[in-house]
């Protein structure tokens, strides 16, 4: 998990995590991690259109987005 915060933190590289909130919803953002200190991230999220602070321990999972296929109807 660290290993795509990282690569996200020093690549600007947009990244999908599952984040379960204080009021124990879970869901599903795409971020851009910013800082990184031991308990939290810092990242722009693209749900919210704003920078927001994560606890790490409430981040479930975190993947590489998948990529949209576009069809060729040409």
């Amino acid at each position: 998990m660290n290993g795509l915060l990282l690569m996200s933190l020093e690549e600007k590289m947009p990244i999908e995590i599952m984040y379960m909130a204080a009021d124990n919803t879970i869901t599903k953002r795409r971020i851009i991690v910013t800082a990184i200190n031991q308990d939290y991230i810092k990242a722009y999220c693209f749900t919210r259109k704003q920078k927001r602070t994560f606890k790490l321990e409430n981040i479930l999972a975190v993947a590489k987005p998948r990529e949209r296929k576009v069809a060729n109807y040409a």
